[in-house]
């Protein structure tokens, strides 16, 4: 069973600035959630407090009724492309079959299943035929794809995702998007920090809107308006504009 996740008053500063002030908001399974607001607006910081990957000043998360701690090996995480070291010497079929680890332990070799699904995971994301190659020889929208099948090989219940659309091709941010669509269909959780305002509507079933805070939550339908998305910009915006890329 996969329980909702619910954020409540989650406040994170940084060298004494708040970034994130006072967040709360809750989202049910089978749900593909984008997390928008303008660059310093705190999508990321928020993302990894959800995630207890940093401190939170205050607040609490909770999917059900648990704790981050109880969660960790229902939960995949993607962190922003800029984020890795590409130039780390490891092959992408090892990168990916680190998402078994959670669940069968780093000390303990991986079996042949283990190495199986990892190659299954790479197939779903098309990147097979790149099994061998070392992580940094690939392309931007490649090595997405492997991190990706890595969370997927993590057999995970929460996705999160922070910004997998930056810096892509189109044909690897369409395999993507179809993907994450698929673990929505499943019943899965699954949240992206996004920036492309264009797509809002054909990606997303629900968005999360802050700038520092919570401008507003819930359905695309209810939170991509222009008086809101103006709010969280701080510049007029129309609905006609929020189809353009920005």
């Amino acid at each position: 069973m996969i329980d909702p996740i619910k954020v409540s008053n989650v406040s994170v500063s940084y060298d004494g600035n708040e970034v994130v002030t006072d967040v709360s908001f809750s989202f049910g399974p089978g749900k593909l959630i984008g997390v928008l607001g303008p660059n310093g607006a705190g999508k990321s910081t928020l993302m990894k407090a959800m995630l207890g990957l940093i401190r939170k000043d205050s607040g609490d998360v909770r999917f059900g009724t648990k704790k981050i701690d109880e969660m960790r090996k229902r939960i995949a995480y993607v962190p922003q492309r800029s984020n890795i070291d590409w130039n780390f010497p490891i092959i992408v079929k090892d990168t990916v079959l680190i998402g078994t680890y959670p669940k069968t332990g780093l000390l303990r070799r991986p079996k042949k299943a283990d190495k199986e699904w990892a190659l299954e995971c790479l197939k779903l994301v098309g990147m097979e035929e790149f099994a061998n190659r070392q992580i940094g020889e690939l392309s931007g929208g490649q090595q997405q794809r492997v991190f990706l099948a890595r969370a997927l090989a993590q057999k995970a219940d929460y996705f999160f995702l922070d910004e997998p659309f930056v810096g892509i091709d189109v044909s690897s941010e369409e395999v993507i998007i179809n993907i994450l669509r698929k673990l929505k269909n499943e019943g899965k959780i699954v949240f992206v920090v996004h920036h492309d305002l264009s797509k809002v509507k054909t990606y997303f079933d629900e968005l999360v809107l802050i700038n520092k805070v919570l401008i507003s939550a819930g359905p695309v339908s209810t939170v991509f308006q222009s008086n809101n998305m103006s709010k969280a910009y701080e510049r007029q915006l129309t609905l006609e504009s929020l189809e353009v890329s920005m």
